[in-house]
Parts: structure tokens; C-alpha cells; sequence
């Protein structure tokens, strides 16, 4: 999930800056193929998790055990905010989503150009706070790594589930 993230994120930022042409086209189908990717593989994610709980040190404080359950929400309501937010943005726009190249994902919206740049704005609003969101994660990993030296960070590479 995470590289598809950051893959989305990469092309998102690299195409807009594009002038009109068949590669801006081209990417931004791939956009929208990743967005619509992450979004169907949130749930079966949030039902691992669910099924696995957290994966943090029995010795964490308590203000840390809340501060991490918030940023994770938080980063969950974002993996499915964010492609949302696209795919209503696009229908506004008039501009369908047609994920691989074979399916024709329905239009949320009805072509509605002021809407559609409100969306706009809206998705690069989500996307901006889930930047500073996985900055501040990564930051919280390597302070667990170098600072508290207990083995998050170890864990988050290892998909081990539970130690509690």
C-alpha cells in the first residue's frame, strides 16, 4: 500500500506540472488506475488489521499507544478519502474513470465544473495532510529506532503481527 501511495503521489505531482499532451493523458490514467487500486485493497488491509490489532512495544507510554491509534486512523481515513475525492473530482470534471484501461468505473457526480474545482482543491488539500501525516510517521519510526532503540521500526519491515 504504501508504495502505491507513494507511486500516486510521484505521478500526481509530476503530471500536473505537464502541458496537455498523450503522456499527461497517459499518466494520469495511471493515477487514477493507483488511486482506484489502493482503495480496493483498504479493505481487506483494514480487516488484517482489525484481525491483528496494533503491533506495539507493552512498554510504550500511554500517551504514545494514543498518538499512534490516531495517526493510523487518520491514515486510513485518508487511503480512502483521497481516491474518493478523485473519483468525484473526475465525474464533476466530466472526465470518466476506466480503470486498467477496461473497466468503466460509474460517475459519482454529475458534470458540474464549479464542483469539480472545489474537489480539486479538496483532493490536493487530503493529499498535502497525508504528506505531513507519513512525514511525521516516518519521523515517530526512526525516533522509536535511534531514540527509544525498541524494534517498531524492525516490525513495520517484518509484517510480524501481535507481540503484546
Amino acid at each position: 500500500m504504501a508504495l502505491l501511495i507513494v507511486a500516486g503521489f510521484g505521478v500526481g505531482l509530476y503530471m500536473v506540472e505537464l502541458r496537455l499532451s498523450p503522456l499527461q493523458l497517459r499518466l494520469y490514467s495511471y493515477h487514477k488506475w493507483i488511486g482506484v487500486t489502493v482503495f480496493a485493497l483498504l479493505v481487506p488491509r483494514i480487516a488484517w488489521r482489525v484481525r491483528h490489532g496494533p503491533s506495539l512495544p507493552v512498554a510504550m507510554p500511554a500517551w504514545e499507544r494514543a498518538a499512534a491509534s490516531a495517526v493510523h486512523l487518520l491514515l486510513y481515513l485518508l487511503m480512502a478519502a483521497i481516491p474518493v475525492s478523485g473519483w468525484l473530482m473526475s465525474s464533476a470534471l466530466g472526465v470518466s474513470t476506466v480503470y486498467l484501461g477496461v473497466w468503466p468505473l460509474p460517475d459519482l457526480l454529475g458534470r458540474n465544473e464549479a464542483l469539480g474545482l472545489v474537489l480539486q482543491a479538496l483532493h490536493h488539500i487530503l493529499n498535502d495532510a497525508l504528506l505531513a501525516l507519513v512525514a511525521l510517521h516516518v519521523a515517530a519510526a526512526l525516533k522509536h529506532h535511534f531514540v527509544d532503540r525498541d524494534d517498531i521500526l524492525v516490525r513495520m519491515f517484518r509484517f510480524t503481527g501481535r507481540t503484546e
